[in-house]
This record gives structure tokens, sequence and C-alpha cells, in this order.
């Protein structure tokens, strides 16, 4: 059957969450069993999908889809090659973790849950897919309204207040996305991202200033979904009081952003030819490292243990920035590897903050204070594998992302790169070393007149187990995961076989006469 459908693989990751989001709003009422057998059976769906796509693009093909056979100027182009097929494959295996997370008896709370999680899917893959700037803006809406919904279902008071935070500073955003888009229409008669790099590349002189303007508008946009400095303090409030399901879901959000300028600047501000080719990259060099720094020091002064992971987040961003904007294959092909990494840990120690938080009683995630803990030997454990990879210490996945980028930076950046994430890294240690003191090492036990908190399911244990689990995979099998985010590298920064590959399916793209 996958094969009769081998043609249309690019939509099924979007057309699956739509219609499988639809049947569970339609039957939502209809009780929670039957909504969790509708999300799983959307989530096995994708997974065989998504699994196809995989191998499909790891031939090195680069596919073209036309929704309706519509030229790309008038109808929805998606293209999948290894990087789009890569993140598709990152945000369904954490979307697995998460909904058996959820499952455990959060979705019980929250009735649209299940319909707003397939929603979210078709957003986040609609993103990583398109190849029109136009529908980046329309797959960045599906995606931000279903998180909406799921911040805020169930919640009141502070969760309501950084929700409504979070809500007005992405309208704000998404309102300069249009802003910019017009601009770049005007200007060059197109969104479709193939088309804008041929025409880039022979703009004449008294364009490329306005040209300039409207990409630093559009470069603003994806850095505010990315949470680069200054545009990060939405972020850690809004984080810290989403459900951990839900924040552990939002981990993959801010590589949205990040992926949006690697894809955009390298393919439609790329080397070519004109003055445009890759002048963001420096400014996100030096960002990226000040964000790097901030975000750490956010960490240590984290008062809960929720804000510290959500800095965390940010400082997973901030590395990527930094491995991206020196532009090189090994570069971009660690962070890649960095970017599946970081996604799986950081969205893991949501989940263990969130097991943590539960056993503690009063004390909560609240780390000014030592509290009482119960079954903290297996928490521990999960905390101590999440802290050991997050950090990047020796052997697990953090060290070989941060080891891969150290190893492959150009001469004349390694003092501020290697001074940057070996300072960083340290604090982020400290940090966490921190945290385990206070919640394991001090933790006091239960008063005997005081009944202690149930026990964490099973489908709990198993949510932040599997997402600790891909990191230990992504080191077992290192050397797999490393091949294939290179080639997709190599085949990113090489945008002259995304161009060919366009134009072989949209023959209407061709390179405009200077």
């Amino acid at each position: 059957m996958l094969q009769a459908l081998s043609p249309h693989l690019p939509v099924l990751p979007i057309l699956l969450p739509l219609l499988f989001g639809a049947v569970a709003l339609m039957f939502e009422r209809r009780g929670i069993g039957l909504q969790r057998a509708i999300g799983w059976t959307g989530m096995l769906a994708l997974l065989l999908a998504v699994g196809a796509l995989l191998a499909q693009a790891d031939t090195g093909a680069i596919t073209f889809y036309l929704l309706g056979d519509w030229p790309a100027r008038l109808g929805i182009a998606l293209v999948a090659d290894r990087l789009s097929a890569g993140l598709v494959a990152t945000t369904t295996l954490l979307a697995v973790a998460c909904l058996l997370y959820a499952c455990a008896g959060w979705d019980r709370r929250a009735r649209h849950f299940h319909g707003l999680f397939q929603l979210q899917l078709a957003g986040l893959n609609g993103a990583f897919l398109t190849g029109d700037l136009f529908n980046l803006f329309v797959f960045f809406e599906v995606m931000l309204i279903a998180s909406y919904g799921l911040l805020l279902s169930g919640g009141r008071g502070a969760r309501m207040r950084a929700g409504l935070h979070y809500v007005v500073f992405n309208i704000t955003a998404s309102t300069l996305f249009l802003v910019a888009l017009g601009l770049l229409y005007g200007l060059l008669g197109s969104l479709n991202m193939a088309e804008m790099g041929a025409r880039v590349a022979v703009l004449s002189p008294d364009d490329a200033a306005l040209v300039r303007a409207a990409s630093g508008l559009l470069l603003v946009v994806f850095c505010a979904k990315a949470a680069l400095l200054p545009l990060y303090l939405w972020l850690p409030n809004a984080y810290a009081r989403a459900p951990a399901a839900v924040a552990a879901l939002f981990a993959i959000m801010t590589k949205v952003g990040v992926y949006s300028v690697l894809r955009v600047y390298t393919l439609v501000f790329g080397d070519g030819p004109g003055e445009l080719a890759g002048w963001a990259w420096p400014w996100l060099f030096w960002t990226g490292l000040l964000t790097l720094l901030l975000a750490t020091l956010g960490a240590l002064a984290a008062s809960t243990l929720r804000m510290l992971v959500a800095y965390l987040v940010i400082a997973s961003a901030a590395t990527l920035f930094i491995a991206f904007a020196l532009s090189t294959p090994a570069t971009v092909g660690a962070g890649l590897y960095y970017l599946v990494h970081s996604t799986f840990v950081t969205a893991g120690l949501f989940l263990v903050m969130d097991l943590i938080r539960g056993q503690r009683g009063r004390a909560g995630d609240a780390l000014d204070y030592a509290g009482p803990l119960r079954r903290n030997a297996p928490l521990g454990a999960l905390f101590g594998i999440g802290a050991v990879s997050v950090a990047g210490l020796p052997p697990l996945s953090g060290f070989i992302g941060k080891a891969l980028l150290l190893d492959a930076v150009p001469d004349g950046y390694r003092m501020w790169v290697w001074g940057t994430v070996l300072l960083t890294s340290l604090l982020t240690l400290v940090a966490l070393a921190r945290t385990g003191s206070q919640v394991f090492w001090r933790a006091e036990p239960w008063p005997a007149d005081v009944r202690p908190p149930s026990p964490p399911l099973r489908a709990q244990w198993a949510g932040a187990g599997l997402l600790l689990a891909y990191g230990i995979g992504l080191t077992l099998w290192g050397a797999p995961v490393v091949r294939y985010a290179q080639a997709a590298a190599q085949q990113v920064l090489e945008p002259a076989a995304y161009m060919q590959a366009a134009r072989e399916r949209t023959p209407q793209i061709r390179e405009p006469s200077p």
C-alpha cells in the first residue's frame, strides 16, 4: 500500500493529522477511550508514512509535490528532502512520547486535546515540508492556533496570564510576517522559495536595499519564533506554565524558527551571486553566542524546575544558530544532530520535572527550598540521564553533538565558539547539580501523619523514559544519524540541486534575465 502511495508521501504527514484531528473533534463527546483510539490510530498511520518518506529522502531524492497539480505560483508546493524529512521524523517520534504521557490522565482534563494535538502535528509537519513562504505562514498559524488551545486548556490563574502573553506576542510576530511577505512579493513577484532564490541572484542594485529590509523583517519573525535574543522573554514563563505533555511537544517549536532561517537564508539568500548572499549569518552568529550565555545564566537563576528546562530550550536553539551561522557542511551537520538530540532531551526533562513535581507535595517544582520526595531512586536515574545528556557530558548524545560542533568550527571562530560552548556547558552542569542536590540529596522523608502522593502511572514513566531512550539511541546508533545529518547539511548548502528539481517539476520556475 505504501508503494502505491509513494508519489504522495510528502502530503501524508500533513493530511493524516488533519484527518484524524477532524475525526477526534467530531467524536470528542463519545468518551476518552474513543478519543485515545483515534489519536493512536492516527499516530500509527503517521509513523508508517513518515518512515517511508524518510527512506525515500535518504536516497538523496528531492521530491516536489503540487497539491491539486496546480502550478507552484498558484497552489501549495511541498518539498521533501533529507532536511525536511528528518525533522518530520523527529516531530513524529517526539509526539509518540508526548501522547503516551498525556494519555496517563491529563487528556481527560482538556476536552479538545486529541483534536488539537493532531492539528499541531499538521502545522509542524507542514512548516517543515512547504516550499512556499506564504504557505509557511499558513502552517505557522495552524501550529500556533493549536498551541494556543493546548496551552490554555484547563488552565487558570498564572497559566492564563502566561498564555495571554504567548498569544499576543505570536500574533504580533504573525502580523510582521505578513508585512514582510507583502514586501517580498511586491519586489520579487513570487513567494515560491526556489523562484525567489533565482530572482534574488540577479537582483538589480536599485531593489537590493528594499529586499534586504524585507528579508530583515522576515529574519526578526523567525528569530522571534526561535526565541533568539532579545525576543526570548516570552518563552520561559509560557513553557514553564504549560502542561507537561504540551511543554514537551513545544520543545520542537523553537526548532521551526531555526529551520526556517536555515532553509530561507540558504535557498533564497544563499551563496549565489548577488548583493544579498549570506548577509544574515554574521548577525546570527554573534547574537547566538550572546543568547547561549544569557540563557545559561537564566538556567542558573531559575527558581522552578520547569523554568530551568525552559531556559535550556532557549540555550539549545542558540547553539543551533551558532552552528548554522558558520555555514559549513560540517558545522551544519553537527547542528542537525544536536537539533535532534536537544529536542528529545529537553522534552524528556519537561516530563521528568513534572514527575518530580508530583512527588514533592506542596514543594512542587520550587527550587528555593527542599521538600519531601517519594520514589527518588527511579526519578533520580531519569534526571541523571537527562542532566548528563543536556550538559554535554560523555558518553551520551549531548557530548557527541557538542564535540562534532567544536571539531568543525573553522579557524578564526574557534576562540569564541569553544570558549562560549565550554563555559555554558560548565554553568549548565552547575545548574543541574544544584537542582539534583536540592531535590534528591536534601529530600526530606514524608511525615508519618501525611499521606504521600500516589506514584506516577506506567504511561508517565514510559513517556519520559522513551524520550530519554531516544537520546541513548542517538549515542548507540550515532554513526548513521551523523551520516544522515551530514548528507542533509551538504544538500541544504548546495541549493542548485533543489532549484533543478523545482524546475523539472514546475517548468515556470526559471532564472529571469538580468
